[in-house]
């Protein structure tokens, strides 16, 4: 396959276009870089669950203001993320709206930093300000109830996609790991994607079958996401998109935002997960000894993240970047993004991505590969913003 590396620019280059910010005023001053759009960030339920704040940045959180602002960051896609097989489809609506709280509730304790997003302006307005626009996405329809009513709601109070299944299945789509239930959309299913496809709200099949995935694909008016997923031919984890996967998604007009997920990226890394089972059983251990001290909790969380990069090591950064030019290979420059899944994945990340604040080594890796400024500008925000116009001109 030929690389970009032989018709690009090069590292330096880049990194140069990189160093001047955008906005020319000093005050307040914009992140500098390419546009940066993450299509999913897992905090809010650290913040909910361990009382952390954003303003206030921890050795042991991949995401806060501080390093965001470091990282260059101009608007991310905040998950609400609920388990599908915890609890009931009610407890899970009710959860969601208490992490959808815990959203909006952060960005107004930070408003000179932090601006509430619900359109694709809204990145636009937000740099203006010298501000970091922070968008809602929903991580399952489970967290629905199998209801449009629910789902209205939801896109009421502010949240602009919605991945279709999450941890395991809803009675109306099938999910990518699990087989207990329908293997691609149902009736019911095709009503949620047409329904989303009229309100403007995006449709994510980060975790969705492969079935599903071709469902909604035929079903959709607006272009799809996978937030946060990579590419099977690279690494064969069942919750990455094949080759014609790709190139349907080109076809759609939809963006894949390529994780950090070490185990989604990397066939060897995955089968050397078995070893940390003990350390798997210690965390379980942790979270009860200390279920009242959140600072603490989150503290001893943190060395056993520590513990299983010592016993398993890491991955380079190289093979993410592996990802993201098969996928530009494949289905196009158009049709790639980034979706980091930080804070929820430990620090089973490549290397040199310990936490957002470090993506400028990902933008220098894509310039060493040979893609130009302005590609990179696609991949890293780009890309995203356009799916998320032409989900609100489908609606219109």
């Amino acid at each position: 396959m030929l690389t970009r590396r032989e018709w690009g620019v090069s590292a330096a280059a880049l990194l140069g276009a990189c160093a001047a910010p955008r906005d020319p005023s000093p005050e307040p001053e914009a992140p500098a870089g390419p546009l940066y759009v993450d299509l999913h960030i897992d905090t809010p339920s650290r913040i909910l669950n361990e009382g952390l704040d954003l303003a206030e940045s921890r050795e042991y959180t991949h995401v806060d203001i501080p390093k965001m602002r470091k990282g260059g960051l101009h608007a991310g896609f905040f998950a609400v993320s609920t388990s599908a097989r915890s609890q009931t489809p009610l407890e899970a609506v009710k959860q969601a709206l208490r992490i959808i709280d815990t959203i909006v509730e952060e960005v107004r304790r930070h408003p000179a930093e932090l601006f509430m997003g619900t359109t694709a302006d809204d990145v636009a307005s937000a740099r203006s300000g010298g501000k970091i626009a922070v968008f809602i996405g929903v991580e399952g329809g489970h967290m629905i109830d199998s209801s449009l009513e629910v789902l209205r709601q939801l896109y009421r109070l502010g949240a602009r996609y919605m991945g279709l299944t999450h941890s395991g299945n809803t009675p109306w789509v099938g999910a990518a790991e699990y087989d207990d239930g329908p293997a691609g959309l149902t009736d019911f299913g095709r009503e949620v994607v047409k329904e989303m496809n009229r309100l403007g709200m995006m449709i994510d099949m980060s975790h969705a079958s492969d079935r599903a995935f071709y469902d909604v694909v035929e079903t959709s008016a607006a272009p799809i996401l996978n937030t946060h997923a990579a590419c099977r031919a690279v690494a064969g984890h069942p919750r990455n998109l094949t080759d014609d996967m790709l190139k349907a998604l080109a076809q759609n007009g939809g963006v894949l935002g390529v994780a950090y997920y070490a185990a989604m990226l990397d066939d060897d890394y995955r089968s050397r997960l078995p070893q940390l089972r003990e350390i798997g059983r210690r965390r379980g251990a942790v979270r009860k000894q200390f279920a009242d001290d959140k600072q603490r909790l989150s503290e001893e969380l943190w060395k056993l993240e520590k513990a299983e990069v010592e016993k398993i090591g890491r991955l380079p950064l190289a093979r993410l970047a592996d990802h993201i030019e098969h996928a530009a290979t494949v289905a196009g420059i158009d049709h790639v993004g980034i979706g980091c899944d930080y804070d929820s994945v430990g620090l089973k990340v490549p290397a040199g991505l310990d936490d957002i604040g470090e993506t400028p080594n990902l933008v220098a890796a894509l310039g060493e590969r040979g893609f130009s400024a302005d590609e990179v500008e696609k991949i890293m925000g780009g890309n995203a913003l356009r799916v998320m116009r032409k989900a609100e001109e489908a609606a219109a």
